[in-house]
């Protein structure tokens, strides 16, 4: 007979064994559901994280003094174009390039057979007038006596009287013109007009010389004074209330590197040209110690003074909204406001805002466009350390 107890312990086992397994699959239930409430509400919160639109900040300057550098155009303040007069060939030059010249020195000789034989000539036509009116004025005293003993007619006397006129002018007329002459001759010695430096030598000995007196004779020489010179720039119209006669400005160029040279605004033209949109402005220079040549290459820096409620930022922290220039500012939460401001000058790289800003504001550079009031920003990289600090 089959023992009564063996069945009973089996039942009990079975129904344990059950009950483990129905707490371990609840578990398993429990934690996958954990697991995944988890998983999911991080997933949210990466997904609102990313949301956050990463900014930097725009520098914002105070007012103070800034550089404008501008490439100028260096001039000799007296440059002249030695033209020929007369005619003639090349007989002499006495001056090459880089010779320093006084006033009136002798820069070449020009030989002039054609202008030396109307001298000549014009001399010989003189002293044929001056015979001519000494037998009129002769017979016309001879023919007033005449008249007096009633020997011929006053009319005749008027006549020897009015040749005497016509001769003397004759004579007046001859001497003009070889003084004329003469004075052309002078023209032989070309000469300096100035103390300069011989720039340019457009001749040389036996050369054709054909003086016509016009736009297309070729200089021979070119001298010029290079003692001061002159310095042109073209100032953009943006900046040209800030440029003032009077103010100076630093000069630098190629060949000394490092060296600055001192200028001064002496005027401008008081209009803006249109095909440059830009003033053009002439300051002076010393240059004593000829350091400076004339056509150099040059940059000239000016120092501008802008107003002191005056705030500089990128021109890239600006944008154009339906209610006009406006900047995003970063509060102390990390949410924007969008702030109008009044842009006072457009410098091209920055702009000057004349209202609506504070030095201690942070203003977003490159706003995104989707960029609303209130929106919430996280400030990156070294823009986040410059706010923190």
């Amino acid at each position: 007979m089959p023992d009564p107890v063996q069945p009973s312990i089996s039942t009990r086992r079975l129904k344990l064994v059950g009950l483990i397994a129905a707490v371990v699959a609840g578990l398993v239930v429990i934690v996958g559901l954990v697991t995944r409430v988890s998983a999911d509400q991080s997933q949210k919160a990466w997904t609102r994280e990313q949301a956050i639109p990463t900014i930097s900040l725009a520098k914002v300057e105070g007012g103070g003094v800034r550089q404008l550098v501008l490439p100028g155009d260096v001039q000799a303040f007296y440059t002249a174009p030695i033209h020929a007069r007369v005619s003639g060939y090349l007989k002499r030059w006495y001056a090459d390039i880089g010779t320093p010249v006084k006033a009136g020195q002798v820069l070449a000789d020009v030989d002039t057979p054609d202008l030396d034989q109307q001298v000549l000539q014009a001399r010989a036509d003189l002293a044929t007038a001056q015979a001519n009116q000494s037998l009129a004025a002769t017979t016309a005293k001879r023919w007033q006596g005449l008249v007096a003993a009633d020997a011929v007619s006053k009319q005749e006397a008027e006549e020897k009287a009015g040749d005497l006129t016509a001769k003397s002018s004759l004579v007046n007329a001859a001497r003009a013109n070889l003084n004329r002459l003469l004075a052309l001759e002078s023209f032989k010695k070309i000469t300096a007009p100035f103390d300069g430096v011989v720039t340019t030598r457009s001749t040389d000995i036996g050369a054709l010389i054909a003086s016509t007196g016009g736009p297309t004779d070729v200089a021979l020489f070119t001298v010029a004074d290079q003692r001061k010179l002159r310095v042109y720039v073209r100032v953009p119209q943006n900046y040209s209330a800030l440029v003032h006669k009077g103010m100076t400005a630093d000069l630098t160029v190629p060949e000394y590197a490092g060296q600055t040279f001192r200028a001064v605004v002496v005027g401008g033209a008081n209009a803006v040209g249109a095909q440059t949109g830009a003033e053009l402005v002439e300051l002076q220079l010393d240059n004593a110690a000829g350091k400076i040549k004339s056509g150099d290459y040059a940059q000239v820096t000016f120092r501008l003074a802008s107003a002191a409620n005056t705030l500089r930022i990128p021109v890239t922290a600006i944008q154009y909204r339906h209610n006009g220039p406006v900047v995003a500012v970063v509060g102390a939460n990390n949410h924007v406001t969008i702030r109008p401001v009044n842009v006072a000058r457009d410098l091209g790289a920055s702009v000057e805002i004349g209202a609506g800003l504070s030095a201690s504001d942070r203003v977003v550079d490159n706003p995104p466009e989707a960029l609303l009031d209130g929106d919430l920003v996280r400030i990156a990289g070294a823009s986040a350390q410059k706010a923190g600090a």
